[in-house]
């Protein structure tokens, strides 16, 4: 069953024209108890046939390792963002985009094309200051209205230095990660495994945290 009505994809067909270059969803799944693999996979097919500039490509975690090691995936589902030249750019989603959550996902595709706006200049100053590699996981639910805004801000820090990676985790998907970090509001941001707020705070918020890593 198609997770998008012909609505929907009609929106979507007049959004991907405002894409700049091309755009590669990789998307990792595996064998056996995976929750909602099969349905991630049949959404990015419906993704992928909205727009030729956007390509799919399916690997399987445990297969490819190399490959899931190369952009730091280490769950399933997962999907990750590579621009034009097949580039990691940490933009990352760990569980299925669906629900509120294609509200983040859908600017991530334009973002990784080269669609989005440039960050304010004494953002980008604290940004291009870092010197450390920085994690953020967002944690999220689908039927979270506010989740969406969190995600969108982490995965444009990401896009801004190739020492952020920036991920999605859909909580309920992956309940054993979600309670190891107490999660149990969301949006929950918690930075290299460390430091943490909760709610769509402004991006400087983001910056103060990810400060206390370098």
């Amino acid at each position: 069953m198609a997770l998008l009505n012909e609505q929907l994809q009609g929106q979507l067909k007049e959004v991907f024209g405002s894409m700049k270059n091309e755009i590669t969803l990789a998307v990792f799944t595996k064998e056996g108890d995976c929750y909602s693999c099969e349905e991630t996979i049949s959404f990015m097919k419906e993704i992928e046939a909205l727009s030729d500039k956007i390509s799919l490509e399916t690997y399987d975690l445990e297969k490819d390792s190399e490959r899931a090691s190369e952009y730091n995936v280490v769950m399933a589902p997962s999907i990750v963002l590579l621009d034009s030249d097949k580039k990691y750019r940490g933009v990352k989603f760990n569980g299925i985009p669906a629900g509120h959550e294609i509200n983040s996902f859908i600017p991530g595709i334009l973002e990784v094309s080269g669609a989005g706006e440039a960050l304010p200049e004494e953002l980008m100053a604290q940004v291009s200051a870092l010197n450390k590699p920085v994690n953020i996981k967002v944690f999220v639910t689908l039927s979270c209205p506010h989740c969406a805004g969190a995600v969108q801000k982490a995965h444009k820090l990401a896009l801004e230095s190739d020492l952020i990676d920036a991920e999605m985790v859909e909580a309920q998907t992956f309940d054993e990660l979600s309670n190891k970090f107490n999660v149990s509001s969301v949006p929950k941001i918690v930075i290299n495994d460390q430091y943490e707020f909760v709610g769509n705070q402004p991006l400087e918020v983001f910056l103060e945290e990810i400060a206390k890593t370098q």
